[in-house]
């Protein structure tokens, strides 16, 4: 089901499921004891997107973010991302045990699909986990996830899957440059290969006013680190989704080579504590 709506104060209680679909400008609304926003649009030089996304409430107090990138230059990259949002909901929606054994159970279902069907391609793969006010990362590939402190301070970062995504970590590639770099595009991981893995983040509690983000590469190959995290660190999260759709969409017009400009599909969601919730469990531990 495709559903999207602009008010900020609508509750989101059923799956929205967005795959092959150009999105004009963010949407979102409350979400569990939040407030989510998301946005997907294809390549400014394409005609279709391959990305897929979805939110979706598992419970009054449970419910996961999913973002699939169809691997480009591969047959059938939407339907490979779609196979893998789609499989990740159903099973995240319907699962009998944890929402962990879920995600992973639904992970799995879509790799054997995707293998089984033999032609189409591959997909990468962010999973953000919520339940109360605790979160955790799942990511399969050259996915972006970063949680930040209305300060900009760097609470969590990903490794992604791919050559220039170690070579950052192992300190080899400066992170600014690697958006540059001209193997950014090749992936370690994927789903729809039988070597894949899945990377499982900490289970982490959200301190007020932190931001958690999850994108396709479009986001990460245009935009530094620190232009992101100063995009989505703070004010309204419609506000801030809409100066990061912006933002990048912008940079990928540009031709004059010194900042990073590699037009390619866009797809992002955020999530952040509502005030009072923040407010309730600060509260609690104190």
């Amino acid at each position: 089901m495709n559903k999207a709506i602009d008010e900020r104060d609508a509750i989101i209680t059923e799956p929205w499921i967005y795959s092959d679909t150009d999105l004009e400008s963010p949407r979102g609304g409350g979400f569990l004891h939040g407030q989510v926003a998301c946005f997907t649009h294809h390549s400014p030089d394409k005609e279709q997107n391959q990305d897929a996304l979805a939110i979706v409430p598992v419970s009054s107090n449970a419910g996961v973010l999913v973002i699939a990138d169809g691997l480009g230059g591969q047959p059938r990259g939407d339907l490979a991302a779609r196979t893998v949002v789609e499989s990740v909901s159903r099973a995240a929606a319907g699962g009998a045990g944890s929402l962990r054994e879920s995600i992973l159970h639904g992970i799995d279902q879509a790799n054997k699909q995707i293998m089984d069907a033999g032609y189409y391609g591959g997909a990468t793969l962010a999973v953000l986990e919520i339940e109360e006010h605790h979160i955790r990362p799942y990511h399969i590939g050259d996915a972006f996830i970063i949680v930040t402190g209305q300060r900009g301070r760097i609470r969590f970062q990903n490794i992604p899957h791919s050559p220039v995504g170690y070579a950052v970590e192992s300190g080899l590639i400066d992170e600014n440059d690697a958006v540059h770099h001209h193997e950014r595009n090749l992936v370690s991981n994927m789903v729809g290969s039988t070597d894949m893995y899945i990377d499982i983040g900490p289970r982490m509690e959200l301190a007020p006013r932190d931001t958690v983000l999850i994108a396709s590469d479009g986001l990460s190959d245009n935009l530094y680190v620190e232009e992101i995290i100063e995009a989505i660190r703070m004010g309204p999260l419609d506000r801030a989704a809409s100066l990061l759709q912006k933002n990048c969409l912008d940079r990928m017009s540009k031709t004059d080579g010194e900042l990073p400009s590699h037009p390619d599909d866009l797809s992002f969601c955020m999530f952040r504590l509502d005030g009072k919730h923040a407010a309730r469990q600060l509260k609690m531990k104190l």
